[in-house]
């Protein structure tokens, strides 16, 4: 499975017209068969989560963004199943606090990248202030356009110390995010997820993809690269982030910590 198709080079200019959100050109099984494959994925990115947090050397920070209903928090779950909690947090990122706003827009993201051991797992992220304020007009254009190399320096801060990061836009159709909201709104016990404002948003589609567009191609480098995941299948969502990312931690070439000497003999009364 070549997941690299997805990846974005750094320098590229990102064009989401070229990308299907139903592509599943990496797996020619079908929806059962994808499950069971991302089950096995699961078991192993558990064992390599072990070891990271064993060996406490390296840290992952994992960036989703997505439209509304695109599915970020069912990557969260049916990826990450399994997984230590002691060794995986989670930070949604919502409207700023007065608090944030009072600081530069960063503030409020560094204090939740990982330390040693840890994967971090970003629900929205530092993306947002080049996209939600973009759209909205809500800085003026010469300050989010500025933005675009602090991300980037910010990310080659935390990857010089240590941190490796991986970052997906989970691309769905128009259509699809449709069909998400009608979902929510026919089933009583998925209605709490449906917000009016989700339509004002929905509004703002094309904006959006030129926002994602823009970001994407101005911050995606060799040490944080993007990935435009296909994510109007769910399970084939799943099956290709899960292949990434223990692609990416069997790149590190962990290994346990050695035990204490002499414990071949020790008995336990």
């Amino acid at each position: 499975m070549d997941t690299g198709r997805y990846r974005v080079e750094p320098g590229a200019t990102l064009d989401l017209t070229d990308h299907d959100p139903a592509d599943r050109a990496l797996f020619d099984g079908d929806k059962d068969a994808g499950r069971k494959e991302t089950r096995d994925l699961n078991k192993r990115l558990e064992e390599l989560q072990e070891l990271l947090y064993a060996e406490a050397k390296h840290k992952i920070l994992i960036v989703l963004q997505a439209m509304d209903a695109g599915g970020k928090d069912g990557t969260i779950r049916h990826v990450f199943d399994g997984t230590n909690p002691q060794g995986v947090k989670v930070t949604s990122f919502k409207r700023p606090t007065p608090r944030e706003l009072a600081h530069d827009y960063l503030w409020r993201v560094h204090r939740h990248t990982p330390g040693a051991g840890q994967i971090a797992i970003f629900n929205r992220s530092h993306y947002e202030d080049v996209l939600v304020v973009r759209v909205h007009d809500y800085v003026p254009p010469e300050r989010w356009q500025r933005r675009y190399r602090h991300i980037v320096e910010f990310e080659r801060l935390l990857a010089e110390e240590g941190a490796t990061i991986r970052k997906f836009f989970l691309n769905i159709s128009k259509e699809e995010q449709k069909e998400r909201f009608q979902s929510r709104l026919d089933e009583p016990h998925k209605r709490w997820k449906f917000a009016k404002g989700d339509l004002a948003e929905r509004r703002h589609w094309d904006g959006y993809m030129r926002a994602f567009e823009a970001a994407i191609s101005k911050t995606s480098t060799e040490t944080a690269p993007w990935y435009v995941i296909p994510a109007n299948r769910k399970w084939y969502r799943n099956l290709v982030i899960s292949k990434i990312l223990v692609e990416t931690l069997e790149g590190l070439g962990m290994s346990y910590p050695d035990p204490e000497e002499e414990l071949d003999g020790v008995v336990i009364a």
